[in-house]
């Protein structure tokens, strides 16, 4: 399946752009700092699976239009819904979708990378590292927020920072952390990159391409295989791995490359 470049018009709360092998998809709430709230929760799982449906993408690229990244959920609705007794339907109804994305992201058979500017907090510092990868611009500033309104996390933040940091770590940066920055983050390896925020857009893209450089193949089967690591006993583990590289030997990626690393010096 392929997927159009015009898949999203400019007042959609979240857009998507195809560029080869690298997908983009733009948090467009700028107003509001890309705060998660129905609309946007329903175009990000419509998104997300567009994007897992087509075999030419194998980079996704999540970036937010405006100040921020993602500065969380959408607090007007969520303190509309607390005011009128209301958050079992409403707050259900809207995770039930941005949930749906969030899976999405870890199931899809390709590279999720965010490209972080700004604010990311609560959820969208569960987006930043629910992402397989994130790269990060010097003014980005995480904060878990969660622990102030009297709430857990959401997003899948408790599955992609406990799986980079650890729960001991975790537990400190939801529950004792007020917020902390990009530098803070690299050395605890929740970011991969940290730049310049006026190079973010050509380093995101630079990284993109950079990973968009691996076969389909290697990509799924290595998200996969790492996916499953932490859960898996060891002897399961070690089977997955050999079917996983059996198939990707199968592959014409594969033949091409081994064919020219076996004739070098010759």
């Amino acid at each position: 399946m392929s997927v159009s470049a015009t898949a999203s018009v400019p007042d959609d709360p979240a857009l998507l752009r195809v560029d080869g092998a690298i997908a983009t998809i733009t948090l467009n709430r700028p107003a509001a700092f890309n705060s998660i709230d129905l609309s946007i929760a329903k175009k990000l799982e419509q998104l997300g699976a567009e994007v897992e449906a087509s075999d030419a993408i194998k980079v996704l690229v999540i970036e937010g239009e405006g100040r921020a990244f993602c500065a969380g959920g959408d607090l007007q609705t969520i303190g509309s819904a607390a005011a009128t007794d209301s958050i079992v339907p409403v707050v259900g109804e809207m995770l039930e979708h941005y949930h749906a994305f969030i899976t999405t992201l870890r199931r899809m058979p390709k590279i999720v990378l965010a490209s972080v500017h700004g604010s990311a907090a609560g959820a969208g510092l569960s987006l930043a590292f629910v992402a397989d990868l994130c790269i990060a611009a010097e003014d980005a500033k995480f904060t878990p927020a969660y622990a102030k309104l009297g709430v857990s996390p959401d997003g899948g933040g408790t599955v992609g920072v406990v799986a980079s940091v650890g729960p001991r770590r975790a537990l400190q940066i939801y529950l004792a952390e007020d917020s902390f920055g990009a530098r803070q983050a690299l050395e605890w390896g929740l970011v991969a990159k940290v730049v310049p925020a006026a190079e973010l857009k050509a380093a995101t893209r630079d990284f993109a391409l950079r990973l968009a450089q691996n076969a389909p193949a290697a990509i799924a089967a290595t998200k996969a295989l790492i996916r499953r690591s932490p859960t898996t006993p060891i002897e399961q583990q070690l089977n997955a791995e050999r079917d996983a590289i059996i198939d990707c030997m199968h592959t014409e990626e594969f033949r091409i490359a081994v064919k020219k690393f076996t004739s070098k010096g010759k």
